[in-house]
């Protein structure tokens, strides 16, 4: 996915809601906003249209309506997002993260094994660069 804008809050609850139930007609999410946040149905569709423009979402035409999906598979889209925060938030510095995820984040075990393990390869991939 190549770099785009960030979300806007609601943007990010369009895609979730999307991902959650691939795929989704307009009537779908339409129906889920109104309900849940007093959304017009002009407002989902221009922010469904907005992810399917920054390419976050695909959209197919099956017997006359619409079927929106997530244009990659969720762990990838979840990438690309970090990237484009890190990027344009942080300036492609990732410390402050790190710094974040240690002071403000509790991880479970599998999480900082997960790190750990993360730790182990970027120690191996240095070890192995170095002439």
């Amino acid at each position: 996915m190549e770099s785009r804008r960030q979300f806007s809050p609601s943007e990010w609850q369009v895609l979730e809601y999307i991902t959650a139930r691939d795929p989704v007609t307009v009537r779908e999410a339409a129906a889920h906003f109104a309900e849940s946040h007093r959304w017009a149905r002009t407002t989902t569709l221009t922010l469904m249209e907005r992810l399917r423009r920054k390419g976050y979402l695909k959209r197919q035409k099956t017997d006359g309506v619409f079927r929106y999906a997530p244009a990659a598979p969720r762990a990838e889209m979840q990438k690309s997002l970090i990237r484009d925060f890190v990027g344009s938030a942080l300036g492609g510095a990732v410390s402050p993260l790190l710094s974040f995820i240690g002071d403000e984040v509790q991880l479970s075990d599998h999480e900082l094994e997960d790190l750990r393990q993360l730790v182990r390869r970027l120690d191996a991939s240095a070890e192995g660069s170095e002439p």
